[in-house]
């Protein structure tokens, strides 16, 4: 692992937390569609992202896929774990290859154990975490299509370095739960606007104002509350 974290949750960690979780801290690619957790299956790691993005998904017994989250550099995979649990009803996986860094579940139990303030610190990252989760439920209830592929963008676009994002439209719709006709009509509107650059695989954001402008309420509280909870990372 590098002397100085990517992933910003472990940069916001204090030098003495760092060092109980370095040793047990492995370099790994995550490669598009790579599973960091599936659904109802012992979690045997947890993924520090530090680039690219994963996707977690909500899935009903009759494999109805819903996404409902999104994990980047500014987080981690495992939320069950240091909630004192093994598993999850959703899966997660790379939507948008990169790679991190990886810690076994129970070496991050005994570290947090170890460590009061590491322990904290990767609740207050849930806490962010489950603050996205409850307004992509808000946006899916009643947000319209263009608002909630705005926002889903904006997201997107937060966890990347650079303005283009390797998206596709049957991707989208999986994600936002809708059918692939309707996310094509959708990227047409926002790119007549202005707003992206639709093309095969990928996105390219031209107005990130104007973005913020199409998704309107849904956008931004679980942002906010992420640099109200890492002030310094973010």
């Amino acid at each position: 692992m590098r002397s100085q974290p990517r992933n910003r949750l472990l940069a916001a960690l204090s030098r003495k937390e760092l060092e109980l979780l370095r040793p047990n801290l492995r370099a790994v690619d995550l490669p598009v569609r790579h599973v960091l957790e599936a659904q109802a299956k012992r979690i045997e790691h947890v993924y520090f992202l530090e680039a690219g993005i994963a996707s977690v998904v909500a899935v009903q017994s009759h494999q109805t896929q819903v996404e409902v989250g999104l994990i980047g550099f500014e987080g981690m995979s495992g939320l069950a774990v240091i909630l004192g649990d093994h598993q999850t009803p959703n899966t997660t996986y790379m939507q948008v290859g990169g790679e991190g860094v990886r810690i076994s579940s129970d070496a991050l139990r005994k570290a947090a154990a170890k460590s009061p303030g590491l322990h904290k610190t990767l609740l207050k990252f849930a806490q962010a975490f489950i603050v996205q989760t409850s307004h992509t439920a808000i946006a899916n209830a009643h947000a319209r299509l263009e608002e909630r592929l705005a926002r889903w963008i904006l997201m997107a676009h937060d966890r990347v370095v650079n303005a283009t994002i390797p998206l596709t439209h049957e991707f989208l719709s999986l994600m936002l739960g809708v059918r692939r006709a309707g996310v094509t009509e959708t990227l047409q509107t926002l790119s007549k606007q202005g707003l992206i650059k639709p093309s095969r695989g990928e996105i390219t954001v031209l107005d990130r104002q104007g973005l913020e402008l199409s998704a309107g309420d849904s956008y931004g509280v679980p942002e906010a509350e992420y640099r109200r909870l890492f002030p310094r990372s973010a």
